[in-house]
Order: structure tokens, then sequence, then C-alpha cells
């Protein structure tokens, strides 16, 4: 059977780098992270940017869908609402696929070092920590799996992820 992997978790917590050591684990994979369709200058949150990037990250993870290139995707995005996962699903062509969502969670403190970490190499600004704060108990609520992945690296929360997926 082929797998579509969804991955959410607060910004920073290390979805991209998880879903990029998932998607080599897997073979025949596609990976998309959803801060791509966000990547513009002036950065801007409006409804009408909101939903050209959820236009867009659903059309992209449609072709990889329904591309027979590929056993595997996996997607990764904060995705911390339940509609916001309910509305891509909704939207996406998952026949004969079986779909597995996990939220990658962790303690504040590790969330915080690693966004210091994240700001100290020029890839976060200070403000994102309290966002990113904001969410983390959010994704105890989704009713997905949960990954706390605090004291884990990226490869071992992708291997653990790989085996929820068989």
């Amino acid at each position: 059977m082929k797998s579509l992997y969804l991955i959410c978790g607060p910004m920073g917590v290390g979805k991209t780098t998880t879903g990029l050591a998932l998607r080599d684990k897997l073979p025949d994979c596609a990976f998309l992270d959803g801060d791509w369709c966000w990547d513009m200058h002036p950065f801007r949150v409006t409804e009408v940017t909101k939903r050209v990037v959820l236009d867009n990250i659903c059309h992209a993870l449609n072709n990889f869908l329904t591309c027979g290139a590929f056993e595997n995707v996996v997607f990764c995005w904060v995705m911390h609402q339940k509609e916001i996962l309910a509305e891509i699903l909704g939207r996406l062509r998952t026949e004969g696929w079986e779909v597995l969502a996990v939220a990658l969670t962790c303690s504040p403190e590790a969330l915080k070092e690693r966004h210091a970490r994240d700001v100290a190499a020029g890839r976060r600004d200070e403000e994102s920590i309290h966002r990113a704060l904001d969410y983390l108990p959010l994704y105890g609520a989704l009713g997905v799996p949960c990954v706390d992945v605090s004291l884990l690296t990226p490869d071992e929360v992708a291997e653990r992820i790989r085996a929820m997926g068989k």
C-alpha cells in the first residue's frame, strides 16, 4: 500500500529535518514542506495568501499522489488545528493511499533550545518562539499520534514514524 505521511508540529520542533530523514528511509518517496509555499517577501498572512498557500499545497500533494512514480509522500507543515488537517485531507485524492498523520512535540525547554540554535544560525527570528510555544499544547488535541522529540535525533524520529506506517 502507498503511504502519505503528514508531519505536523510547532515551528522549530524539527518537522523538516525529520521529514527529510523519513524521505531518505522510504522507497520512491516525494517530500513537500508546506513552508515552501509561504516563501514570500514581504511575508504576509492574509485570508488571500492563506487560501493561495493551501491551494498550492493541495495541488502539489495531489500531483505527487496521482503520479505513479511514488509509493510514499511525506508532507510537513505546522497544521496546529483539526480544521487544517481536515481541509487538506478533504482536498486530496487519497484512494489507494494509507494516510498517517503524526504530531511532533517536545518540552518547552527543548523548543526554546532549538529556536535559539535556529536564531543563531539566521533561520528564525527571535519572536517566532512565542508563537511556537503558544502552538505547542494544541498538538495533543489533534487526535493523531504524538512523538515527543525532546531527546531524539531526527533520524530516530523518522524511524519511529516509518515503523508506524507499516
